[in-house]
């Protein structure tokens, strides 16, 4: 998909809504303190539990295909290991999701909603300035 199309052009009615950041607000935006700090918020969360968890997801399968024993032990009734491993596969999936969206909603949200007035703020302020 081309994303060298020119916007479309503007009709009467959008005259009345604002017009929204240039690339270059876009650009000073991504290179701004604030910026930087939302993307280090972010990875210090993200990439350790993506690591954390894909190491665990390899444990599951190396265990699986070398360790018959281990993983066929009886925890009780007809459960054994790998049947546990297997199910806590899940939990984690579900744990690292909710983890993600208290930390989205704690602090990822209100930085990236402190950015989203600026530049809207900037934005309302150009264009009462043009007007």
């Amino acid at each position: 998909m081309a994303t060298d199309a020119p916007p479309p052009p503007r009709t009467s009615t959008d005259a009345a809504t604002p017009a929204g950041p240039t690339t270059e607000e876009f650009v000073e935006v991504q290179q701004s303190a604030e910026f930087g700090e939302l993307r280090r918020t972010y990875r210090s969360f993200a990439f350790p539990l993506t690591i954390a968890f894909i190491a665990w997801y390899l444990l599951y399968v190396l265990l699986s295909n070398y360790a018959g024993g281990f993983m066929g032990t009886k925890v009780f009734g007809n459960v054994n290991m790998a049947m546990v491993l297997g199910l806590a596969q899940f939990a984690t999936t579900f744990l690292i999701a909710w983890l993600y969206s208290r930390h989205a909603a704690n602090r990822l949200d209100p930085q990236a909603e402190a950015i989203k007035r600026h530049m809207e703020s900037r934005s309302t302020t150009r264009t009462e300035a043009d007007a």
